[in-house]
């Protein structure tokens, strides 16, 4: 995978604890995605997952996964989001976002996909970002990482 690659869904959800629902095009703002439960004046307003992910981690547990289903907001097909660092930039359509979380506690039986196979991809594979550029965002458009993390640091990632 490289630093380039390509949004292949947006997932929104009008209130938390609710599943996310796929759209093709968004406005983010200072605050996140408009309508989705989890923008706000915080470091997490934008969640990410790499298609990648979602279908390694499908095929481990074999069962199938849509997108969004692991409630990120933002899947994505051809960067490896594994390697980017706190720090990071992502440029997608008009929107720059910068990368404040690697992973995330895992909510254990609060997880509907925990609960169905016992683990979840997005504590370790999952990223969270804030909003430096607000804009609009369409399925299909370009994502590129911009690495501002110091070169070659290791991040620990949160479990």
């Amino acid at each position: 995978m490289q630093d380039r690659g390509e949004l292949t869904s947006i997932n929104v959800s009008p209130s938390k604890g609710t599943e996310k629902r796929p759209v093709t095009e968004a406005t983010i703002d200072r605050r996140g995605i408009v309508g989705d439960a989890h923008a706000g004046d915080w470091h997490r307003q934008v969640s990410l997952l790499a298609l990648e992910s979602i279908e390694k981690f499908g095929a481990e547990a074999k069962t199938s996964f849509a997108e969004g289903e692991f409630a990120e907001n933002l899947t994505v097909r051809g960067v490896d989001l594994t390697r980017v660092a706190v720090g990071d930039r992502l440029a997608i359509g008009d929107v720059v976002l910068e990368v404040t979380q690697l992973g995330k506690k895992c909510h254990g039986a609060g997880c509907t996909i925990f609960r169905r196979v016992g683990r979840c991809v997005m504590p370790q594979e999952g990223i969270f970002c804030r909003v430096v550029t607000p804009g609009a965002i369409r399925v299909g458009d370009a994502v590129v990482v911009d690495r501002r993390a110091s070169a070659g640091a290791q991040v620990a990632r949160s479990a």
